[in-house]
């Protein structure tokens, strides 16, 4: 293709690539994705469930809307049971969002479409031209954004979303395979995972308590749990990341979020459960300010650990 030359060739290309692209994801279809929205209130249901507790200034700014349009929309989610509020403990005017069960049950189908349309496009193109997608489109991305002198956005991005039907199993499962896997931990560690997963799933409380899955091109890669332990003290359980996801900061992500939602959860410590053969969580703790408080060996997975117990002052 011909790159144009003058200012009325290139306004024309750009605008050829929009109609071609808008037709290419489906966008100019009455409702998105053979779902019950529109594009902007799937975008709107997206940013909520990928973002932990955002509130409706923020989530305007990303997406650019109308101030009084996202208001109509959120109200519209609020009447249809889509969506919880939750009075900022730092500023009454904030409210923070999030979606309640009906909406997680609303949203998942739409998410595992997009997902699946997205794939069937990139099955389309051999691996060597589906880099070379990725990599326009994060050209695109990075000159449109206004940073065109920052690093190119990495093609492999993760990110956060709250728990949906299947992922508990999966976080018992994926932790029984690779504890094996690495340390040759046995039963009854598996055991424990379950027990954990089993009490969060049968009776959290969302206000106090809150489980974060991560995904990798749509994959699996991470989860955490922070639950109650007492009164004013919090419990992390359960942090694990995928080794197909490991150097890409999810691991501290993953912690840090659990900081954030203990504090404004109103809890005032933190404490965790681990040993000391994980080096690299070690490592996260400890620059997350934990301290470590004890340590004890056992024998309880079929080889000699030492457990420690981790505090962090909030």
């Amino acid at each position: 293709m011909t790159m144009p030359s003058d200012g009325k060739g290139r306004v024309a290309a750009v605008r050829r690539f929009n109609r071609f692209y808008t037709r290419q994801i489906g966008v100019l279809r009455k409702t998105f994705l053979d779902s019950p929205y529109s594009l902007a209130e799937a975008r709107v249901l997206y940013e909520i469930a990928s973002s932990v507790a955002p509130t409706a200034s923020a989530i305007g700014r990303t997406l650019d809307l109308d101030a009084g349009y996202l208001s109509r929309v959120l109200r519209n989610f609020e009447k249809r049971g889509l969506i919880q509020r939750r009075v900022s403990a730092s500023d009454a005017r904030q409210s923070h969002l999030a979606l309640s069960a009906r909406g997680r049950k609303s949203f998942a189908p739409l998410d595992r479409r997009s997902q699946r349309d997205t794939q069937a496009m990139l099955r389309g193109l051999a691996p060597a031209e589906q880099a070379q997608l990725i990599a326009a489109m994060n050209t695109i991305e990075t000159l449109l954004g206004g940073e065109a002198a920052a690093p190119p956005v990495p093609a492999r991005r993760y990110r956060l979303r709250a728990p949906v039907p299947g992922d508990f199993g999966w976080i018992v499962k994926r932790n029984g395979e690779l504890y094996a896997q690495e340390y040759g931990w046995k039963s009854p560690f598996e055991g424990v995972c379950a027990q954990i997963v089993a009490d969060f799933a049968n009776g959290h409380d969302p206000k106090r308590e809150r489980c974060w899955i991560a995904e990798l091109d749509g994959e699996k890669v991470g989860t955490v749990m922070l639950v109650k332990d007492k009164p004013g003290v919090a419990r992390r359980r359960l942090r694990l990341v995928d080794p197909k996801a490991r150097g890409l900061g999810l691991g501290a992500r993953l912690v840090d979020e659990c900081i954030r939602f203990a504090r404004r959860a109103g809890y005032k410590e933190i404490t965790l459960w681990t040993h000391s053969v994980l080096t690299s969580a070690r490592h996260i703790y400890e620059k997350a300010g934990f301290k470590l408080r004890r340590s004890e060996p056992h024998k309880s997975w079929g080889r000699p650990v030492v457990s420690e117990h981790w505090d962090l002052q909030l």
